[in-house]
């Protein structure tokens, strides 16, 4: 298709997201339900036919020598659609916030007023590389009665397409609405721009990518964007950390899974307990074959150490690699962290409560974590069943993000024949 056919393509997959917008809202608990069951049902029948479009982008990523990072990003195994399905389940027994009444008012001249949370409507979800999201992202948005259209990258484009063929069949047989779910089934950059002028259709835009990708939509969408940006994220030891604890923190925050945005990049030590903690981290770090960059006084410590300069603070690396630079107090621990920190997930090992108060309040992130790794940043770990991404705006929502964050609100105002004077 040219870019014409694209463009009428899109806006025709928009119109029928609005229309099935309109009857998903109207749709109650149990029907919404039952269709996320019916989803859940089909991965699970259809698990070896998603692995075998799977590895045909696995195998193209490997040929065309995508870094191992984003391979693992794209690659699905049997654990991780069990964990997608497990996903489902979770979301499906949440009380569903549509209808709740927030607020209430009986105001003294004949009316009641409530404010009550409502869908949003259409949510287009543009992202690189994650699989789970097809179906996180429309889980939530169905459990809550939004419409979705969906546009993956091209990486995945096998994986996405039976994904969605899948989900939406299923959805459909079960009661949803045709439209409810969009799927853009091209690699064309071109589609992307078009979702992004597509206000009229769209109520809410959701970019989950590299820092490039999510600047660019920033700059030209004219749907209202909620971000999921980079996770530069920090851990911080202070002097009164227990050190096998803090140890533990620090290598799980780094090598659980480094190529996801909760993990750590940088980790800031305490110079009164930074002989204690460094030798003994960076053995382990080496085991697990993570490049350590440094700064001075690290290195003089272990000297193993590569230097470290001004872009490693300001590098995602999303990979086995980390930074570590020891400070001489809390507050330039916090200084550092508000000034490198993307605002995602901000983590603090101390035992001392003064300490852990004063970094709560003044570390500015979505998240901040007490003797705790940033990796626990997820809408499963949460209690949320799954996420659609983690924000690091301030509005309309904030770090890990749920059913509740993809609702907006409406007045109902009851009257009695009721006019103002």
């Amino acid at each position: 298709m040219d870019n014409n056919e694209i463009k009428q393509a899109v806006l025709l997959k928009a119109r029928a997201a609005k229309d099935a917008a309109v009857k998903l809202a109207a749709m109650n608990a149990e029907q919404k339900n039952n269709i996320l069951t019916s989803i859940a049902e089909a991965l699970q029948q259809n698990m070896k036919e998603i692995l075998f479009h799977n590895e045909i982008d696995a195998q193209a990523a490997k040929e065309a020598q995508i870094t191992p990072v984003l391979i693992d990003r794209l690659t699905l195994n049997e654990k991780r659609i069990a964990d997608m399905i497990t996903g489902i389940k979770n979301v499906i027994v949440l009380q569903d916030p549509i209808g709740t009444v927030i607020e209430e008012n009986t105001l003294s001249f004949d009316i009641d007023v409530k404010k009550i949370r409502v869908p949003l409507g259409v949510i287009a979800m543009i992202y690189e590389a994650r699989p789970n999201v097809t179906v996180d992202a429309a889980t939530l948005c169905l459990k809550v009665g939004n419409a979705i259209i969906l546009k993956g990258g091209s990486e995945i484009l096998n994986t996405n397409r039976i994904l969605a063929k899948i989900i939406y069949e299923a959805g459909v047989k079960a009661g949803m609405p045709e439209g409810s779910i969009q799927f853009i089934d091209t690699a064309d950059r071109s589609a992307v721009q078009e979702l992004l002028h597509l206000d009229n259709y769209i109520d809410l835009l959701i970019p989950r990518g590299s820092e490039e990708f999510v600047n660019f939509v920033k700059k030209n969408s004219t749907v209202p964007i909620l971000s999921h940006g980079k996770g530069l994220c920090h851990t911080y030891i202070d002097k009164d950390a227990d050190v096998d604890m803090a140890i533990n923190i620090a290598v799980n925050a780094k090598c659980q899974r480094p190529s996801v945005c909760n993990a750590m990049e940088t980790l800031l030590v305490h110079k009164d307990i930074s002989d204690k903690i460094l030798p003994k981290l960076c053995e382990v770090y080496s085991k697990e074959n993570v490049e350590i960059r440094g700064c001075e006084i690290s290195r003089n410590i272990v000297n193993t150490i590569k230097p470290a300069n001004e872009e490693d603070w300001n590098t995602e690396y999303l990979d086995l690699k980390v930074s570590i630079k020891v400070v001489n107090s809390l507050e330039e621990a916090i200084a550092h962290i508000n000034k490198y920190g993307s605002k995602h997930s901000e983590a603090i090992v101390t035992n001392n409560k003064e300490a852990v108060a004063t970094f709560v309040v003044e570390v500015d992130a979505a998240a901040v974590f007490v003797n705790a790794s940033t990796r626990l940043h997820d809408g499963s770990v949460f209690g949320l069943g799954c996420e659609i991404g983690i924000s690091t705006q301030k509005l309309h929502a904030r770090g890990a993000m749920g059913i509740k964050e993809l609702t907006t609100t409406k007045y109902v105002v009851r009257g009695n024949g009721t006019i103002r004077k």
